[in-house]
C-alpha cells in the first residue's frame, strides 16, 4: 500500500507557475526593458560640454514609471494563483 502512495505522489506534481503566470512574467519583463530602453542615451560625447536632454520628460518620469509598473507585473505575476477557481 506504501508504493502506491509512492506512485500517486509522483504522478500529482505540477509545475509551480501555469501559462498564465508566464505571460504576466513575459509582460512585466518587457515593460522593464522598455523602461531601461528608454532612459538610455543623452548623454555628451565631450565631457565639457552640459547636455540638457538628459533631464527631459522621457528620461525622468516615464522611464523610471514604466519600470515600476513592470515591476509590479512580475510581483503579480508571482503571486497570481491560476488555481483558484471563482465562486
Amino acid at each position: 500500500m506504501s508504493k502506491n502512495n509512492k506512485v500517486d505522489q509522483h504522478t500529482k506534481q505540477e509545475f509551480i507557475f501555469q501559462k498564465k503566470n508566464y505571460m504576466f512574467m513575459f509582460i512585466g519583463l518587457a515593460c522593464i526593458a522598455i523602461g531601461f530602453i528608454l532612459m538610455s542615451g543623452g548623454g555628451s560625447d565631450d565631457p565639457n560640454v552640459f547636455n540638457p536632454e538628459i533631464y527631459n520628460f522621457r528620461r525622468i518620469r516615464l522611464a523610471p514609471t514604466l519600470v515600476l509598473i513592470g515591476l509590479g507585473i512580475e510581483i503579480y505575476a508571482i503571486l497570481l494563483n491560476p488555481h483558484k477557481k471563482k465562486d
